[in-house]
């Protein structure tokens, strides 16, 4: 297999932040455009605030590689604590980009980042989550930059698949997928970098 057809994403998180969640809603939602994937946690001490780690593989043909990730074209991180305490920048490819759930600049999170001089994007999603949900749920709004910046999936495409997922798991409950699709909007304009 080519290694330009498959594209590798970590995600760090914390246990109870919807990592793992996020990272297989990427892959039910490359899935749905006709990829190969593979999305899985790396399992540890599986308690509510314990860093955590997902892993996604997406290609264009079946992949036989069923490992951890160790160089990653795009990491994902969605608490901006676990930039002092994992190295989120290990094995990183330079030609990829580090995603990060943060108020601030991609420019002041650059010095934290142990020389990684590939891009660095951020985004809000505590801010966004808050602000249109009403609660902070950092998972979804990570998802939508994560697409946005890696293009792994077409945003337009994904955007409609999410809202078929959304319709299916809160028929009941409409104002859930209003927010959750104003959410996934918000994302994919306001991830910076």
């Amino acid at each position: 297999m080519n290694s330009q057809d498959m594209v590798e994403i970590r995600w760090h998180g914390r246990g109870g932040q919807g990592a793992k969640t996020a990272c297989l809603l990427l892959a039910d939602a490359a899935f749905s455009s006709g990829k190969y994937v593979q999305g899985f946690p790396e399992y540890g001490p599986e308690r509510s605030g314990a860093p955590i780690t997902a892993y996604n593989r997406i290609s264009t043909e079946r992949c036989g590689i069923h490992s951890n990730i160790y160089e990653p074209d795009y990491v994902v991180v969605v608490d901006e604590g676990l930039i002092s305490c994992v190295d989120v920048t290990a094995g990183l490819k330079e030609s990829g980009a580090i995603i990060i759930n943060s108020s601030r600049s991609p420019e002041e999170l650059r010095p934290l980042l142990k020389g990684y001089k590939g891009r660095v994007c951020t985004i809000d999603a505590n801010r966004i989550s808050r602000e249109i949900l009403g609660a902070v749920f950092p998972n979804t709004p990570m998802l939508a930059a994560t697409v946005k910046v890696s293009q792994v999936v077409d945003p337009e495409k994904f955007a409609k698949d999410m809202e078929e997922s959304f319709h299916h798991k809160f028929a009941s409950k409409p104002q859930v997928i209003e927010g959750n699709m104003r959410v996934l909007k918000t994302s994919m304009e306001e991830v910076q970098g």
